[in-house]
């Protein structure tokens, strides 16, 4: 039988076990131990922020996150719509609702409608922008930074000042990611707006099985973000909470794996480029990242007009590979949301197919699913 090649798994061949047993041996199993705080250091170190917050997962980080932004039930928050949906969810956490914004070629949010929407679609009115619409406050935008990419961030910046709203950064896809030249040249994805959140799903670059990050540059969003995150304590013995909290807190257990992870990070990065380099070296165009970014290259794109066949022929090869999201603002939950000029997403959404992109895959791997793809164009020239 042939190996199957799935799309994107875990690399634990570090530290990961001697780690978690260690965890196990002190009997620091759950929301408190020392790889938490271990691990909250070493990713604040890595992207240059002053501290992060450790979380359940990225979703739980983006809740949070709108919570720290100030985000009303009643408000807008700008999302974009191809993304996946626990980017967008949260926004519903919090009562507020999502206005859908297109994406650019990048496949991040088109910051160039953004500004068309802020511009045409809203109005300034005592200092808060509001779209004329329906007199809803449009509080913050969620920019998802997709596949390792990083969105056009000194045009929404630019924006942000133009008009009030908070800019929150889901780096859940883009860990590793940042800028080359430019305003923000050093800078890491999801450290340069309001808040960013990381995921650390088992599918993504670095991975705790599950698990998030909350990062930000203000320190008092990080206090008030670890604060919410475990249930709010005032006082931890006398069991006084004077707000809304949340267990939201990640295990010492996933952290330990995390620690492990993270140790790792440059090599994993280095291993997603070059498999990425061999992939076009056999002649699959995959589709290509910003030029002025170090690029994680989490997840591989091919276009194709043939994208359920073209999945349909590597599952058949045994290879997993899988369409790009379902645009969010078609979801039922989200069918009567506002949607703004849709187009590009439109386009991804019938051509894109991700393929196998782990940092364990061989370059065997590389090679077999290269080929099954030449011969699945071959077919259509049949």
């Amino acid at each position: 039988m042939e190996k199957f090649i799935p799309l994107s798994v875990p690399n634990l061949k570090g530290n990961e076990k001697k780690y978690v047993d260690d965890a196990i041996t002190q009997e620091w199993v759950s929301t408190g131990g020392a790889y938490i705080t271990q691990m909250e250091k070493a990713v604040a170190e890595y992207v240059h922020t002053p501290d992060a917050v450790a979380c359940q997962s990225g979703t739980a980080a983006l809740h949070l996150s709108l919570i720290c932004c100030g985000v009303n039930a009643g408000d807008e928050v700008i999302v974009p719509t191809l993304t996946f949906v626990a980017a967008v969810n949260p926004v519903k956490y919090v009562n507020a609702e999502p206005v859908f914004m297109d994406c650019d070629d990048t496949l991040c949010m088109d910051m160039d409608k953004l500004e068309r929407f802020c511009l045409e679609e809203c109005e300034m009115r005592a200092g808060k922008l509001v779209d004329k619409a329906n007199g809803r406050h449009v509080s913050a935008v969620i920019v998802v930074h997709v596949f390792g990419n990083i969105a056009n961030m000194e045009k929404l910046m630019d924006l942000k000042k133009r008009f009030g709203f908070k800019v929150i950064e889901d780096a859940t896809e883009a860990f590793g990611s940042y800028f080359k030249t430019g305003a923000y040249a050093g800078k890491f994805a999801g450290t340069i707006g309001d808040i960013g959140a990381l995921s650390f799903n088992g599918n993504k670059i670095v991975t705790t099985g599950g698990g998030g990050m909350l990062i930000s540059q203000d320190a008092k969003i990080l206090d008030k973000a670890r604060y919410l995150s475990t249930q709010a304590k005032d006082d931890a013995v006398y069991f006084l909470h004077n707000e809304i909290g949340y267990n939201y807190r990640m295990t010492n257990l996933q952290a330990a794996v995390g620690v492990a992870q993270i140790e790792r990070i440059e090599e994993f990065v280095a291993i997603k480029n070059t498999n990425y380099d061999n992939y076009v070296k056999n002649g699959v165009k995959l589709y290509p990242f910003r030029d002025d970014i170090r690029s994680n290259r989490w997840f591989y794109s091919y276009l194709t007009d043939r994208r359920d066949d073209l999945i349909k022929y590597l599952g058949d090869n045994n290879i997993q590979s899988r369409p790009i999201w379902h645009l969010i603002h078609d979801l039922p939950p989200y069918k009567n949301s506002r949607a703004y000029r849709i187009e590009k997403a439109q386009y991804f959404w019938e051509r894109v197919v991700n393929i196998p992109c782990s940092t364990n895959l061989t370059a065997d791997d590389v090679n077999t699913v290269s080929e099954t793809i030449m011969r699945f164009n071959e077919t259509a020239k049949v």
